[in-house]
């Protein structure tokens, strides 16, 4: 933006400092003056050797015009002065208060550069450009790991997408050097690919979708939202001989049904498909508290171990060593939870469960009553 050019903004607390010590010795002098007419006559009548007995005539007693003539060079010598000290010394204090800010302007541009690294990382006491300056380090630390998140997704998102092309090209380029070959079996693997790519995208956009928060939050009962999942993914859970328990009470939160709808059935997806091969068990549970409910999905399996789950939520992640079985998904379930309950203000917790499995909390602020609403 093209801005005509000013004064700093040290040369305007200088200014600033100056003008109000200058203003502040006028009126200590003017006070002065007013103080000394009091007291001195315009004109003085002296008395006479008749009048006072036994002193000397001839005494010199000033009048006003000998006090103007003795107080208005000295008071303009004071001003000058004044006003000397005051700008040298505004200058002297504008630098040194001013110093955090041009720190904290030198960390900006090289943010506006690139390079999210650089912290300011202020001493001194807690006072207002500590404050600013601590909280742009924070907005520092978490655009970086912002950036470097995408970074890892694009990476991610590239790989996989270019695996399911790169396998449709392989298979065109057999059908096309073998014309005898049997196109019933080509067609069906291309359609498998073919879904695998659709999943994978539609995976994509509801991320954008969540991370955007583009949506309108409405009243949702997330009791009502994990029952109708669990009918959704009954006979994918009674296939692999898997267990679904729930249970829990009303739990009102404010957001998107869909997305909260989608949160809760990649969850149970995930529950069913990283379980025992036979007789496993699901717990789908519900919870109210005073501010915030809670949807909680516990499964049996696999022992994991506390490194391997912090990373389950992070998109690719899958928590079977990357296998391409039926119903492992395309990596990006626990990374869409992540994104629909950070969109909702909500958090999640994922803790390792010590008979094995995994157990994941989702907390989201609670609806208000309908008095409030």
């Amino acid at each position: 933006m093209n801005r005509a050019p000013g004064l700093s903004v040290r040369l305007k607390l200088t200014l600033s400092y100056a003008g109000f010590l200058m203003v502040a010795g006028a009126l200590l002098l003017a006070a002065v003056w007013l103080f000394l007419l009091r007291y001195v006559p315009e004109v003085i009548h002296l008395p006479t050797a008749a009048d006072r007995p036994g002193r000397v005539p001839g005494v010199f007693v000033p009048n006003r015009s000998d006090l103007e003539r003795a107080f208005v060079p000295k008071a303009a010598a004071a001003l000058a002065f004044l006003l000397v000290f005051g700008l040298v010394g505004g200058w002297l204090l504008a630098g040194r208060m001013l110093a955090p800010l041009t720190r904290i302007t030198q960390a900006t541009r090289l943010a506006a550069n690139g390079s999210l690294s650089h912290r300011i990382q202020l001493e001194g006491s807690d006072d207002e450009f500590r404050e600013l300056a601590d909280a742009f380090d924070a907005m520092l630390a978490r655009l970086e790991a912002h950036v470097a998140e995408q970074q890892r997704f694009a990476a991610n998102a590239s790989h996989e997408l270019r695996t399911p092309l790169a396998i449709t090209q392989t298979l065109l380029e057999v059908a096309r050097s073998d014309r005898h070959r049997d196109t019933g079996e080509l067609v069906e693997r291309l359609h498998f690919v073919n879904t695998r790519a659709i999943e994978l995208t539609e995976a994509l956009l509801l991320l954008s979708r969540a991370d955007q928060r583009s949506f309108t939050r409405e009243h949702v009962d997330l009791s009502l939202v994990a029952e109708e999942a669990a009918e959704t993914l009954l006979p994918l859970a009674e296939k692999r001989g898997i267990t679904i328990e729930t249970s829990g009470e009303v739990t009102p939160a404010l957001g998107s049904p869909a997305l909260l709808l989608q949160m809760t059935t990649n969850l149970l997806h995930n529950a069913i498909v990283h379980n025992r091969r036979e007789h496993g068990t699901v717990w789908l549970t519900t919870s109210r508290h005073p501010q915030s409910v809670a949807l909680t999905v516990e499964n049996t399996g696999d022992t994991l171990t506390s490194q391997a789950v912090s990373t389950l939520a992070e998109p690719f992640q899958r928590g079977t060593a990357r296998i391409r079985a039926d119903h492992t998904g395309v990596g990006l379930g626990l990374a869409i939870v992540k994104s629909i309950v950070h969109a909702h203000d909500g958090t999640l917790t994922l803790t390792p469960r010590p008979a094995g499995g995994l157990s994941v909390t989702v907390r989201l602020p609670a609806a208000p009553p309908p008095a409030d609403r």
